[in-house]
């Protein structure tokens, strides 16, 4: 087996201990994005696995859809990236 040489860590150690890998990001060019997708890319740029540039490229995310979901993570934990609870967290 051989390993492809990327651009920046393989893996990064979060707050609560866990370790974040490559492969935990969701496969480029995803088009269906869950609650668990969306916080698998905000931690990824966050914690410096990737880089809010490679995640948009490789995701085709905007400023603004990205931001959404960092603030809405920030603000209201998980659930607030469900599809379901986006217009009650919004709200407020």
């Amino acid at each position: 087996m051989f390993l492809r040489k990327v651009e920046g860590p393989g893996a990064v150690t979060l707050p609560d201990g866990t370790i974040m890998t490559r492969s935990d990001l969701p496969s480029p060019g995803t088009s269906r994005w869950v609650a668990s997708r969306k916080i698998a890319v905000v931690r990824g740029v966050l914690y410096g696995l990737i880089t809010l540039s490679d995640a948009k490229k490789m995701y085709g995310l905007s400023d603004e859809e990205f931001n959404g979901w960092v603030s809405a993570l920030a603000d209201h934990g998980e659930d607030a990236l469900k599809t379901t609870s986006i217009k009650k967290y919004r709200q407020l």
